[in-house]
Formats: C-alpha cells, sequence, structure tokens
C-alpha cells in the first residue's frame, strides 16, 4: 500500500452517497440551487449548475481559490456542513473505506469518471514526456499524436460545453508553438506544424469569442491566419478569415464582418470545401445586418452553388468545428432572413426548417450553440408575426439550458428576443412579459463565470 494524502470532506461525502459520475453531482447541485432559491426567493440562484471541470476540481481537492460565494452556499445546502469543513482535509476513521488507499496511490473509492480523468491525465503527461525525448527534431510519432489531439479537440468543441474544453486546446496550441519556437523542427515538419498551430489558434479564437472576449478572439484568428500564410495553405486562410468575420459579426461590427468574409471569399477561390460555403452564409448574414437584401440574397445563393460544387477538403476531414455542414448553413440562412425582416412568414418557414434539421441531425453535425441560435431565429420570427405564445415555445431550449453553455453569442441571441418583445405592441403583453423576465435571468451568468 502506498500512503495518500487525506481526501476532502467534500470527496469523502461524494463517494458514501456514490455521487462520483458528474451527471448524477450536478443533479443533486442542480436541486440544493432550486431549494436554495426557494427558501430566500433568490430566483437566480435557481439557475446555478457545475461543470464537469469544476466538479472534477473540487472532487479532487485541486483548488486554488474558494468557490464563488454562490457556489458555496449551494454545496452548504447539499450537505449540510460549512464550506470550509467540506474542502479541508477529512478526519480519518477506521470504518471508512476512503482511508485505505491502492497500490497505484489513487483512493478506493473512485468512480469511473475518475478513473477516466486520470488515465486522460496519465496519457498528456505520457505525450509531454515522449514529445521531450525523441530526439533533437520532431519525430513521426509526436506529429502523430499531435494531429490526433486537434481531430479530437475540433471534432467534440460544437458539442461540449467550453469549460470542459479549454485547458486541454490551451495545451494544445502551447505544444504547437513550443516545438516551433525551439527550432527543432525539419523542412518537411514545419508546414504540418504551422497547421495544427493555425487550427488549435482558431478554436481557441472561437473559445475567446464564446467567452466575450472579441480582442482576445481577434488575435488568435490573426495567429490562426499567420500560420496559414507560414503553411501556404489557402483553405486554412480562408477558414480564419471566417473566424474574423464571426467574431466581428456578433461584436456589432456588420461593416467588418462582411469585408473579412469577403477577403476569405477571394482566399477560397479555387477551392471547394465547407468553408467556401461558410464565408457566403457570413457574407449573407453581414449585409442582411447591414440591410443589404440584394447582397445577402446573392450571398446566400453563392453559398448554394458552392453547396453543389462541394468536394470535401483536408478540414472538412477533422469534422466538427473545422466543417460547415447542412444544418450549419440553413441556421445561417434563415437568420439573414429574420434579420431583413422583409417576409416574416418566409423567415419563420427558414427558421423553423433550421430547428428541424438539428433535431434530425446526425451526431457529427449536431452543435449546441447552432441549434439554440436556430431555436432563437424561430422565436423572433414568430415575434414578428405577432405569435407570443409560439416564440415562448421556441426560445424554451435555449433559457433551459446549463450555465457552461450559455457561451457569448447564445446569450446574445436571447438579447435579441428580449430586444423584439420589448417594442411597443407587445411591452405590455403577459407572455412578452414573462419571456422577458426569464431572459434578464439567463443572461445575469455565463460561461465565463464557470471558465478561471
Amino acid at each position: 500500500m502506498t500512503a495518500t494524502t487525506a481526501p476532502t470532506l467534500l470527496r469523502v461525502l461524494v463517494a458514501r452517497r456514490h455521487w462520483q459520475v458528474y451527471e448524477t453531482f450536478r443533479h443533486h447541485y442542480e436541486r440544493a440551487a432550486g431549494a436554495l432559491a426557494e427558501r430566500e426567493g433568490d430566483r437566480r440562484v435557481s439557475k446555478l449548475t457545475v461543470s464537469k471541470r469544476q466538479f472534477e476540481r473540487w472532487y479532487g481537492g485541486e483548488l486554488k481559490t474558494r468557490p464563488y460565494p454562490d457556489q458555496c452556499r449551494v454545496l452548504e445546502t447539499m450537505f449540510g456542513i460549512p464550506v470550509d469543513e467540506l474542502l479541508a482535509p477529512a478526519e480519518p476513521s477506521a470504518d471508512e473505506p476512503w482511508t485505505a488507499s491502492v497500490d497505484d496511490g489513487t483512493w478506493a473509492d473512485l468512480g469511473v469518471g475518475e478513473r477516466e480523468r486520470q488515465v486522460a491525465m496519465a496519457a498528456r503527461r505520457a505525450f509531454r514526456f515522449s514529445s521531450t525525448i525523441e530526439g533533437s527534431s520532431v519525430g513521426p510519432e509526436t506529429l502523430d499524436q499531435l494531429n490526433d489531439e486537434v481531430r479530437r479537440i475540433a471534432a467534440v468543441y460544437p458539442q461540449l460545453p467550453l469549460p470542459s474544453l479549454l485547458g486541454d486546446l490551451v495545451e494544445l496550441q502551447d505544444t504547437s508553438f513550443r516545438f516551433l519556437e525551439q527550432g527543432r523542427v525539419r523542412p518537411t515538419q514545419a508546414r504540418e506544424l504551422y497547421v495544427m498551430a493555425g487550427m488549435a489558434s482558431g478554436m481557441l479564437a472561437k473559445a475567446s469569442h464564446d467567452l466575450g472576449d472579441p480582442r482576445s478572439a481577434m488575435t488568435q484568428a490573426r495567429t490562426s491566419y499567420i500560420c496559414a500564410e507560414n503553411a501556404d495553405h489557402p483553405a486554412l486562410r480562408a477558414w480564419a478569415r471566417g473566424l474574423q468575420s464571426l467574431i466581428t459579426y456578433w461584436a456589432g461590427r456588420p461593416h467588418e464582418a462582411a469585408r473579412y468574409a469577403a477577403l476569405g471569399t477571394t482566399t477560397v477561390q479555387g477551392l471547394h470545401g465547407t468553408t467556401a460555403v461558410w464565408l457566403a452564409c457570413l457574407a449573407a448574414r453581414a449585409h442582411a445586418v447591414l440591410g443589404n437584401a440584394g447582397a445577402a440574397r446573392a450571398a446566400a445563393a453563392q453559398a448554394e452553388d458552392a453547396r453543389s460544387a462541394l468536394r470535401p477538403d483536408d478540414l472538412d476531414a477533422y469534422g466538427g468545428i473545422m466543417t460547415f455542414p447542412a444544418p450549419r448553413q440553413l441556421y445561417y440562412t434563415a437568420e439573414a432572413s429574420v434579420h431583413l425582416g422583409v417576409d416574416h412568414r418566409d423567415a419563420e418557414s427558414q427558421a423553423f426548417a433550421a430547428v428541424r434539421a438539428y433535431r434530425d441531425a446526425r451526431p457529427d453535425e449536431w452543435a449546441f450553440s447552432d441549434e439554440a441560435g436556430a431555436h432563437t431565429n424561430l422565436a423572433r420570427a414568430r415575434v414578428a408575426n405577432g405569435e407570443l405564445d409560439g416564440a415562448a415555445e421556441a426560445v424554451r431550449p435555449v433559457l433551459d439550458l446549463p450555465v457552461e453553455q450559455r457561451n457569448f453569442g447564445i446569450i446574445t441571441s436571447a438579447r435579441r428576443v428580449y430586444d423584439a418583445l420589448s417594442e411597443p405592441r407587445f411591452r405590455s403583453a403577459r407572455a412578452a412579459l414573462e419571456v422577458r423576465a426569464e431572459i434578464e435571468e439567463f443572461s445575469t451568468i455565463s460561461t465565463a463565470a464557470v471558465v478561471r
């Protein structure tokens, strides 16, 4: 047996109650938040949840800072014990199963989720070790491992809350940069490393955007573009321009969004991957915000032409955030129509088609953020048609999202529904008042609150 430091009381109690699986713990955490909100009359607290990464930190005792005050209150409601005691080492007891450790130094009460986390941590440590000792130059095994990590994160980015990915993504970019900065790269390897560094930087651009930090997002997107330039990779250059268009669109700068989409379209000439479709859709949305119906419709038609001529490229092969599937195209096109506000019935029909497409999407095409955007577009179209009950129904799945999924784009989309319901003709309608109140509450805590 190997002696180890005693676990925290929180870990002991979680194990004793068999809450080691994240989904189980989150269920009880959210129930406690609801009970606390009802007892204290604080509706804001009822929406609190806990991310998987935060749960793992609490359970593993990996705390550098005290939880937020509201989190402390919920934890104390769950266990009936002051949070300082919960996070302190538990007092040993001869009849507790956690007092004995197993030969590998892990606690005997480890659940499946905890074992998986330790295995993943060990794998990342092994990668860092092998990349250090493989030789004076980056070896093929290291490159393959780095490429696998890019592929893994790219594939799951649209489907998992950012807090569960951000640490791995930062480490991925840092590893890529370190290889390039240390000069341990053969000329034949440099292009591949620049491509991977460019994709990692692009995903961090999206992450910064999701956290509501457009300045950092643009810095990362520019770095992605520079990496693409060094790799002489036209599709990656075009994709980086697409990121710049996306960031400026959500930052309320549609002229810049249209300009970056045009720059990307110039870059992608002669290429037939889904980035060409994305850039045309980005242009359609930007022109629609500017009220240029002709340009918006021309860009939407260009997107259809690009879809018809589609030949997936090496970026599409990564899937996830690196590709632009058909449901996402429907979502963008519907959003452009809602922005134009010319034919509300047609906009509602397009928005409903996007919602249905995400409902029926293949697992590799589904994205929680884009599905939420499709629902808010449908809600806005229904508001424009005076269908307040239908709008409330459309936005309901968005307002039910946990905190770790409330990224900047989703909250902004919900606020657009709020603004639509604030028009004078709806201002005093009970249905509008109720949904506006829920959106206000929904918007108070975002993903950024659970990312440290």
